[in-house]
């Protein structure tokens, strides 16, 4: 009875990811190297898949780590991939990697985000970017992107906030088509609600959406790059986003600069403490 049941269930996870996917059987059995007669079976419950089967099935289907384990729950195998908590000794040297490349990217702001938003480590820039927000955005755990859009954060001081916010929005219904997932849809629909209607004639960068912040000094343009861990093999690790922000024009490097020469070291206050407990 039990084999069955999990027999069962696995077939509805398989055929719910090919579906989510698009993918034919025969275009799933040709990636998972099986045959379309045996991946049929899986998806019928006929066929129990090995532990072997499961893991390559959730290649092909392109999973997360943390959806493959799942998968393999579901067969009835135990996870294959571990979930180290982040200030685990074994990602000891990852955490002095990701600081290095904080301090590295000064004087621009830069930012390591766990999965939602959630604010993992920042460096001393990261002032420029929660000047003026509401203490109670910024209490721990600091969520990024309710900082960045909700009013009473960051949204008060960016331009462009219509088409910068869409651009997040956007990015982040990708990842919800991509891996269905209730609280991220609800997060989407918390941003969705801070935003304005969007410009049809807003005009911006060809290669990217320019964060465009007003501070003190004059208008910021900020354009962002993302860094994963693509070779991770630890769910915590591969969930991680290091999100580093880059001047889009002479002016914006030449205010960030200036501000690091003149102003003193942020104090534990005002930046977020490196990867807490």
């Amino acid at each position: 009875m039990t084999v069955l049941a999990e027999s069962d269930q696995f077939a509805r996870e398989l055929r719910r990811w090919r579906a989510r996917r698009r993918f034919s059987q025969l275009d799933l059995a040709i990636r998972a190297d099986t045959t379309q007669r045996h991946l049929s079976f899986l998806e019928q419950g006929r066929s129990r898949p090995g532990r072997a089967m499961v893991v390559r099935l959730a290649e092909s289907l392109e999973l997360s780590l943390r959806e493959r384990n799942e998968l393999l729950l579901a067969a009835g195998y135990a996870p294959v991939y571990a979930e180290s908590s982040l200030d685990a000794p074994e990602l000891g040297p990852v955490r002095e990697a990701l600081e290095r490349i904080l301090d590295g990217h000064m004087p621009y702001p830069a930012v390591v985000v766990r999965p939602y938003g959630e604010l993992a480590a920042a460096n001393a820039a990261f002032d420029v970017l929660t000047e003026g927000a509401a203490p109670a955005l910024l209490e721990p755990p600091v969520n990024v992107l309710r900082l960045a859009l909700h009013p009473d954060g960051m949204a008060r001081r960016v331009a462009n906030l219509a088409e910068w916010g869409r651009h997040i929005t956007g990015s982040l219904r990708a990842q919800a088509w991509q891996s269905p997932d209730r609280r991220l849809e609800e997060l989407i629909a918390e941003l969705d609600g801070y935003l304005p209607g969007q410009d049809p004639s807003a005009a911006h960068l060809g290669f990217a959406v320019p964060l465009r912040l007003r501070v003190r000094e004059g208008e910021l343009r900020l354009i962002t790059t993302l860094t994963s861990f693509a070779t991770a093999v630890d769910v915590t690790l591969s969930e991680l986003r290091l999100e580093a922000f880059l001047p889009a024009d002479e002016s914006t490097a030449a205010i960030l600069g200036a501000r690091r020469s003149t102003e003193r070291t942020a104090s534990a206050e005002d930046v977020p403490e490196a990867f807490p407990g």
